[in-house]
């Protein structure tokens, strides 16, 4: 039992660390982390790389334990929200995978918008939300959330608590990317920043394809049973 636990508890970390990892994409998003903080001293970058890490940590785990309760509230199937999430994360990947690195206009345009002093008063808004973590990712959280769940509270347990784990450890991989974004982005130039996208974005399609199809044979089942 206790290695079934362990299997369920990795198996969802790296399910939870393969899902969201491509949509938060901290790679594309530390250039606009240093366009906001441009002429800020290292230690003033160090501080605010452990404040957006922490806030994306809260919102996307209180997204992912929260989210499917609320919808529950709503009397929103589990079936449902696996196939509308799935779309969505499809649609997200779909769209990383047509989009030019080179340009993110939305991003951009809030980046300008920012000088360096006024992005230090604004840790949370717009640096954590919507910069590095926006609606799609809070949307796949929730989804990638009710696919944690499981009728035997063991399994859901581990399930969530790997799921857990994945997000603190996308949150390391946060904020080291915003941490030393001037040192790690110098050697991998454009070219490596839209391979890496675009690997990433294939992984992210394939899962959200993965979400529909197992929302899609539960409502099958369901409709079969009757």
């Amino acid at each position: 039992m206790t290695f079934e636990l362990l299997f369920a508890l990795g198996k969802s970390f790296l399910f939870v660390f393969a899902a969201l990892l491509p949509i938060l994409n901290p790679a594309a998003t530390a250039p606009i982390f240093l366009g906001l903080t441009e002429g800020a001293s290292a230690s003033t970058r160090a501080l605010l790389a452990r404040r957006i890490a922490r806030n994306m940590i809260f919102l996307m785990v209180g997204s992912m334990l929260v989210g499917s309760y609320v919808l529950d509230f709503f009397g929103i199937s589990l079936p449902i929200v696996r196939v509308g999430g799935g779309l969505i994360v499809a649609s997200a990947a779909w769209r990383l995978l047509n989009t030019s690195h080179a340009s993110d206009d939305r991003r951009t345009a809030l980046a300008e918008a920012f000088t360096p002093d006024h992005a230090r008063r604004q840790a949370f808004y717009p640096l954590t939300f919507p910069i590095s973590c926006g609606p799609g990712s809070i949307a796949a959280a929730i989804t990638v959330g009710v696919a944690l769940h499981d009728q035997q509270l063991g399994l859901s347990l581990a399930r969530i608590g790997g799921g857990v784990l994945a997000v603190l450890a996308i949150g390391i991989v946060l904020y080291l990317a915003f941490r030393y974004a001037q040192r790690l982005l110098r050697p991998l130039g454009e070219a490596g920043t839209v391979i890496f996208l675009r690997l990433s974005a294939f992984i992210l399609l394939c899962l959200g394809v993965q979400i529909v199809w197992d929302g899609l044979s539960e409502l099958l089942r369901g409709l079969l049973t009757t």
